[in-house]
């Protein structure tokens, strides 16, 4: 399974990336929502994890862009923010998120979920 984590923060990129390819996914990275973007266009992931508050191009922004776009649209989006409060997640549902995850992650949710919403298990499993 094929993953991409958007985030702005290397440090939490690369404890989500350990964490998921010890678990047996294959994770890209992009650092701000432009280059998500440009990432989701250009290769095929199975699911996107998203922060939400990046520099230029927020999570929310990211997310209706990619839920709008015929060819990305049903790639599913996980948003993992420090963001906690239901109107920041009714935002998040509201541009399109399939699930809304608040920070710190419980990692065994994050990978139950996303076996969820992919119907796929980790190549590594």
């Amino acid at each position: 399974m094929k993953l991409l984590i958007v985030d702005d923060d290397s440090q939490n990129r690369e404890i989500l990336r350990l964490r998921l390819e010890n678990a047996g996914f294959e994770v890209a990275e992009a650092v701000d929502g432009d280059k998500g973007i440009e990432a989701v266009i250009n290769n095929s992931f199975d699911a996107i994890i998203l922060d939400v508050m990046m520099p230029r191009r927020d999570g929310w922004d990211v997310c209706k862009t990619l839920k709008t776009n015929p060819r990305t649209k049903n790639v599913p989006v996980i948003m993992l923010t420090a963001r906690s409060k239901d109107i920041d997640q009714l935002r998040g549902f509201e541009s399109g998120a399939d699930e809304y995850m608040t920070k710190p992650v419980d990692h065994q949710d994050l990978l139950r979920l996303l076996v969820r919403l992919t119907n796929k298990e980790p190549d590594g499993k």
